[in-house]
């Protein structure tokens, strides 16, 4: 086989594969993250918990005459397999092998018990947790997503921020503390360079978000609020 027929060969078989990101991050009523997103090459979107877990897969569904989406995936209809009987390690059985072209990946049983089934890759996006030698709360939750590092803030930090998504990779993640605005203290304040601003007890639109979208992309990320 020719030289440059071989390459394209190889092109054709790991380009999908590589092509799985960070699509979507997206917080519960903008105080605390609800769940990760990944993008696979064929724009299926695959939700997952802080803790690694899939929660569910499919495409987002918008309204015709509004910026607003349905907070339940539509179902992706093409082929979903599952490890069965036959995988070598019994921890694998029952979970997703694959949807669509995103093959998935976990890690075994002989693992450390923080991350044991959990899940380890899609495509080539690998995935990895903290461990038993972190803080306690955060062993288990997801320290890595590709290149991109997960951070918490710590429980010796304010109240308001404790145990909330501190950083995507160099973007950081703050939020209203008392001090800043009591009625509001735990919500978002900014994500990376964008500022988030939320009407006072005493607005009319008590509570919600004042300035800025419920949807808008953020260094190359979706960044939702609920």
């Amino acid at each position: 086989m020719p030289k440059y027929t071989i390459i394209a060969f190889l092109l054709l078989f790991t380009l999908p594969a590589a092509a799985q990101k960070l699509g979507q991050v997206t917080f519960q009523g903008g105080r605390q993250l609800s769940h990760f997103s990944i993008l696979t090459d064929q724009d299926i979107l695959i939700r997952i918990s802080p803790e690694g877990g899939i929660l569910e897969w499919g495409t987002e569904v918008r309204a015709d005459f509004a910026n607003y989406y349905a907070p339940n995936l539509q179902p992706f209809m093409g082929r979903v397999e599952y490890y069965g009987a036959e995988s070598v390690d019994s921890i694998f059985q029952g979970k997703v092998k694959s949807i669509g072209t995103a093959y998935f990946t976990y890690y075994g049983s002989h693992e450390e018990e923080q991350k044991r089934g959990k899940l380890k890759t899609i495509g080539m996006l690998q995935f990895d947790y903290y461990s038993r030698f972190d803080e306690k709360a955060l062993q288990g939750k997801l320290r890595w997503v590709g290149n991109l590092a997960l951070d918490y803030y710590r429980s010796y930090e304010d109240e308001a921020v404790r145990g909330k998504l501190k950083s995507i990779g160099n973007m950081p993640v703050t939020y209203y503390t008392a001090f800043d605005d009591k009625f509001n203290a735990g919500k978002l304040k900014s994500i990376g360079s964008i500022p988030y601003a939320w009407y006072s007890q005493y607005d009319q639109g008590r509570g919600a978000l004042k300035s800025n979208s419920y949807r808008q992309t953020i260094s190359g990320i979706m960044m939702i609020v609920q």
